[in-house]
């Protein structure tokens, strides 16, 4: 794999650009404020964002760049969360990657459905929020 070393995003991919310690990931994240916290936390931990909002985009981007996470607002309205991470979960291509989902604490049944649906982690958006440097770095 190539490596490339740029911090502008490319609006039309969603790429943060690839740093040297080539891990990669995913969020399928909506809110643009916790958008920019995850582009500011991968800047300072130097991994690669991308970022995608409906299935066929989370799907098409975790073939195309193969990350070692995937991160999904489970609170999401555009990437139907608990159909995303079940379908990442039952390809192929995709179904070893490592899926965290947050959510607020209150929705119990939607942090339930992403664990049945295959999520390897669910977290609080609290826990996720404070944690997020050492989940972006694996």
């Amino acid at each position: 794999m190539r490596r490339r070393r740029h911090t502008r995003a490319t609006e039309a991919q969603g790429h943060e650009g690839l740093y040297d310690s080539g891990v990669a990931v995913l969020a399928a994240v909506d809110d643009f404020l916790f958008r920019s916290k995850i582009r500011a936390v991968a800047k300072h931990v130097e991994v690669e964002v991308t970022f995608a909002q409906t299935p066929d985009e989370i799907l098409a981007q975790a073939r195309e760049i193969k990350p070692s996470l995937v991160i999904i607002d489970l609170n999401s309205p555009k990437a139907d969360p608990i159909a995303t991470i079940a379908a990442l979960k039952a390809d192929a291509d995709t179904g070893g990657v490592r899926t965290i989902g947050f959510a607020s604490h209150v929705h119990t049944d939607l942090i339930d459905a992403a664990r049945r649906a295959g999520a390897d982690q669910v977290l609080p958006r609290s826990a996720f929020a404070a944690n997020l440097a050492d989940i972006l770095r694996g």
